[in-house]
């Protein structure tokens, strides 16, 4: 079989060495699930597969159960003898290629751990440097058991002898990388936000952001808000100019003029105007507030930012809402004419 038609699948082992010792050792590729039995008694329905997801691992989340489940699956059915699996060992640093060279098969040797396989060759090892940027963030994958798509080709060439290392600044990838974790940040804080902190949660919320930012925050009682739902200053008593008066829209679809006229509308000469949302804006509604010198209209990818620069000052109530972690992205340098 040519290499350039064999599937590609990654796998990922745990933290210590196990993994090493169990995959490289053992000539296999393998996956924990240790409460699982024996896939090949589960026969073809992935519903049975889920079905015992959640029977073995009670406390699973939901969400998780078909997650777990299609990998499993997948691991024992959709695999084939000659398919090539990545492994990217944390131990040695190396990106490990091989090849499947036998079916399914179940082994509790090592009390339990990993204890379904897959017999692996393995044909070549690769320092990580030896790939763009975008292909080892693709076989990064948070699935323990994925399929290796964008960047096939890459690998592929790599155990065929190509020479295709490229100079960090010539790597296009870098960006693409950077672009995408970037875009994987605001889309779990704005998917958090928009199902956890529904209404005044959320007026709460964007109460602690600007507090965080310096400012003293008060809400307005419900029903004489008059569109207000939050007043902010700069002095802790909020007597002393400027006052803010923010409104909050937890929703996620675009809010309109009539919502940005009617804040503005209680806004006085000498105060400021804010209007947060999940969501975005109307055209009609950015027209209007980019003739305002006292209005200022916050969407969720600006809110996001805010966030981000003001994260470590969040109480342990919103960073456990929020889990983040500080990480260093490559940042691309750019182009020269």
């Amino acid at each position: 079989m040519a290499q350039e038609n064999k599937t590609l699948w990654g796998i990922h082992g745990g933290k210590t060495g196990d993994a090493d010792s169990i995959f490289l050792k053992s000539k296999c590729i393998a996956l924990g699930w240790d409460k699982m039995p024996d896939l090949s008694t589960l026969g073809g329905d992935r519903e049975v597969f889920k079905a015992k997801i959640q029977e073995a691992y009670p406390d699973k989340k939901p969400g998780a159960i078909p997650n777990n489940a299609g990998q499993l699956y997948r691991f024992i059915h959709e695999v084939k003898i000659g398919d090539l699996v990545i492994y990217p060992s944390k131990m040695d640093r190396q990106i490990h290629i091989g090849e499947v060279e036998g079916e399914y098969y179940y082994s509790n040797k090592s009390g339990g751990s990993y204890p379904h396989r897959l017999k692996v060759k393995w044909l070549k090892a690769f320092p990580r440097t030896r790939f763009a940027q975008g292909a080892l963030y693709e076989i990064g994958s948070a699935l323990s058991f994925f399929q290796v798509k964008n960047y096939a080709d890459e690998f592929l060439g790599a155990l065929s002898g190509e020479q295709l290392t490229k100079r960090v600044e010539e790597d296009e990838t870098v960006s693409l990388v950077a672009e995408d974790i970037e875009t994987t940040a605001e889309d779990f804080i704005l998917k958090t936000l928009a199902q956890e902190l529904k209404g005044h949660p959320f007026e709460e919320f964007v109460a602690h952001l600007l507090g965080t930012m310096g400012y003293w925050t008060r809400g307005v009682p419900k029903g004489a808000d008059g569109g207000v739902d939050i007043v902010a200053t700069k002095d802790e008593l909020g007597v002393e100019p400027p006052i803010i008066k923010v409104q909050v829209k937890s929703t996620e679809g675009s809010v309109g003029n009539p919502e940005v006229t009617a804040l503005y509308g209680n806004v006085d000469q000498n105060e400021f105007g804010l209007l947060f949302t999940l969501g975005s804006f109307t055209s009609q509604a950015k027209v209007f507030a980019r003739n305002k010198t006292n209005l200022r209209l916050i969407d969720g990818p600006e809110l996001v930012k805010m966030v981000l620069n003001h994260y470590e000052d969040f109480n342990s109530k919103y960073k456990g809402l929020i889990p983040l972690k500080r990480v260093y992205v490559p940042e691309p340098q750019p182009e020269n004419d």
